[in-house]
């Protein structure tokens, strides 16, 4: 039987960099978040911050989903530096930064996770650390 989980520890290495896929803000969508999540927020600015955080761990989620991924321990160090207008593409992509072996079943992975705008613009940025079993 073949193993379903295809990353492992050992096949992440630092500096790596990985794409998180694509995603677009969608005007419908983004009334909505802000009829239920941000009252008040003129969609004139954008995504609100809380919907981009949402975007993010939406992409983050899906590229993980066949990894031997067991936990995220922490996200830190949230950046929202711009918000994405409706129709806006936004791309996401994942940077190994570092790599802490614990024992010989798991290990550590620390990343920086970026989203980027359709001309390569920083909107949001955060750090993670993460257990992935190993080999």
């Amino acid at each position: 039987m073949s193993d379903p989980l295809l990353v492992h520890y050992e096949d992440l290495d630092v500096g790596q960099v990985i794409s998180l896929g694509a995603v677009a803000v969608d005007q419908a969508a983004m009334d909505l978040f802000i009829e239920r999540f941000a009252p008040g927020w003129d969609a004139a600015y954008g995504a609100p911050d809380a919907m981009v955080y949402a975007l993010w761990s939406r992409l983050a989620a899906e590229k993980a989903a066949g990894w031997a991924q067991t936990k995220v321990l922490a996200v830190d160090g949230l950046r929202f530096m711009r918000n994405p207008p409706a129709g806006e593409l936004v791309r996401g992509r994942l940077t190994v930064m570092g790599k802490d072996p614990v024992g010989d079943e798991k290990g550590i992975m620390i990343a920086q996770h970026d989203l980027l705008d359709e001309g390569g613009r920083l909107i949001f940025s955060c750090l993670t650390r993460a257990v992935f079993a190993r080999r």
